[in-house]
């Protein structure tokens, strides 16, 4: 059951359609060889996390070549940072974050260029590389860095299931329509986070957004910055927002683009994303010259007679319902990708579903041998682990006619998905929606896009609001997709460059059209 929210893959998919400070040898762990830090602590500059060990705070990272890792070029280093477990006892075991950099390509280095591509879930450290030449130009004075956040790709990283269990859990209804469905629908949702605690172990409570926050100031200190300089995208933008309130005088030159609304809890990021979807939706209806209320409802009910009959595909797999929404989801995410929903759109009319079970599979991290990526995993372990508000299936049931009017296609799906995404999770959730407040911070550069399906640009201004008075700076792009810098429009990435490059803090409210 993917979860829409705060998807990274969409940022991976767009990089696709169009188109590591220097560290010593040392491996920096300066630790007993179990993972735990000596007891001698550092008396850190204001701003910095109070009581770190020496050996974090004056780690020395390892670079070296990239093993595994999809990069062009030979300038691309990884390096693994020691962090502790838990960071309520800093000077306890310790855990690797997987870092990749390049360095700075020009001579006039401002310091490293932070960024997080969203999900939650999505590996920094496969994604950087790959959207490396839309950020060339910041790349001249920055060395470009990423990460796996806790929890992800190769920064113990999580595994819920295996294949064979992912493929089967793509049968089950994701909009039950009776009480059997309804009961297959909690019982894998249990069943999940029953193996997402078997396989992280202590490691579980311990991924919230707040952890990657506190490890990303760790990074400054050790990769040398003075400030955090970052670009944030998507569900990165929520954890630039914490950094900011955690760190508001270690905020450097910060960017939060396709920005998510930090006031909203689950409920309401589900009915946000509900009209983003359909926004969208609507937008490419407009533009294939049909009718968005006619051409909705022929979607939802093409959808309809999916869930009652799945249709077959060139591969033997079936596309169920669930399958079919998310294929037509993945193609939303950039206008770039439209002739391709239109595509598999009509195919699937006339009866074949290979082409939006091509395009889900892509969503859903599927090779062609079958086998799933983790992004999905580790975006619901931390999810769930920040989001104290669990809905119950009664409530949600009475809240399916607004989801449902909201978008007769992405409705009922996104509704269902509020009760069943942290059913009966393992560990309770830690906070009702994301604490972004950040007085006294530098300016933060809000990018929010008219047309973006997955955070709604009323996001934008929301944020700005709640980093406080003087701190949010919302830039507004009238385009379509999925974020805003690199898709097309020399005004956003103009103003986003010469704030990054010059620290020219561009109008609040300015309009890119």
């Amino acid at each position: 059951m993917p979860r829409y929210l705060r998807w990274t893959a969409a940022v991976a998919a767009a990089v696709l359609i169009t188109g590591c400070g220097s560290g010593s040898a040392d491996s920096g762990t300066d630790d007993d060889g179990k993972g735990r830090s000596g007891a001698s602590v550092s008396a850190p500059p204001r701003g910095d996390t109070p009581g770190l060990p020496a050996s974090l705070t004056g780690q020395k990272l390892a670079w070296s070549r990239c093993k595994g890792v999809s990069a062009p070029g030979g300038d691309w280093q990884c390096a693994t940072l020691r962090a502790p477990l838990d960071w309520s006892q800093p000077g306890g075991e310790t855990i690797g974050i997987a870092l990749i950099r390049s360095k700075a390509s020009g001579d006039r280095r401002i310091g490293s260029l932070l960024f997080n591509f969203g999900g939650p879930g999505g590996s920094g450290v496969s994604t950087l590389p790959a959207y490396a030449s839309v950020v060339s130009t910041l790349h001249e004075r920055y060395d470009l860095v990423s990460w796996d956040p806790r929890g992800v790709g190769r920064s113990e990283g999580i595994r819920c299931r295996s294949d064979q269990a992912i493929k089967a859990a793509e049968t089950i209804d994701a909009t039950p329509d009776d009480a059997a469905e309804e009961k297959a629908y909690l019982d894998d949702a249990i069943a999940f986070g029953k193996g997402c605690a078997k396989a992280a172990g202590k490691l579980l409570p311990h991924v919230s957004t707040i952890d990657t926050a506190r490890d990303m100031d760790l990074m400054r200190q050790v990769l040398g910055d003075r400030t955090m300089h970052y670009f944030g995208i998507s569900y990165g933008t929520e954890v630039g927002g914490v950094y900011a309130h955690l760190f508001p005088k270690n905020v450097g030159r910060m960017v939060l683009d396709a920005v998510v609304d930090p006031t909203a809890d689950s409920l309401g990021q589900a009915k946000n994303q509900t009209r983003g979807f359909q926004r969208a939706l609507d937008n490419y209806l407009t533009s294939t010259g049909q009718d968005p209320e006619q051409g909705t409802r022929k979607i939802a009910d093409l959808l309809k007679r999916i869930d009652a009959k799945p249709l077959p595909t060139s591969s033997g797999r079936e596309l169920t319902q669930t399958l079919a929404l998310t294929g037509i989801v993945l193609p939303l995410y950039s206008r770039e990708s439209w002739p391709t929903l239109t595509s598999a759109l009509q195919a699937a009319k006339g009866g074949d579903g290979s082409e939006l079970l091509r395009l889900a599979d892509g969503y859903n991290n599927r090779d062609a041998r079958g086998h799933y990526g983790t992004a999905s995993h580790s975006q619901r372990v931390i999810s769930c682990l920040d989001e104290k508000q669990r809905p119950q299936v009664r409530q949600v049931k009475q809240l399916l006619p607004e989801f449902e009017q909201i978008s007769p296609v992405f409705g009922d799906y996104l509704g269902w998905d509020t009760a069943g995404w942290c059913h009966d999770w393992p560990v309770p959730g830690q906070v009702d929606h994301a604490e972004v407040s950040a007085p006294g911070a530098a300016p933060v550069l809000l990018v929010g896009n008219t047309g973006d399906p997955a955070t709604p640009y009323e996001g934008a201004r929301r944020m700005a609001d709640a980093l406080g008075k003087g701190v949010g700076v919302e830039l507004t792009w009238k385009g379509e997709g999925h974020g805003a810098y690199g898709s097309g429009s020399t005004c956003v990435d103009s103003a986003v460059n010469a704030y990054l490059l010059n620290g020219t803090v561009p109008r609040d409210g300015k309009v890119c059209s």
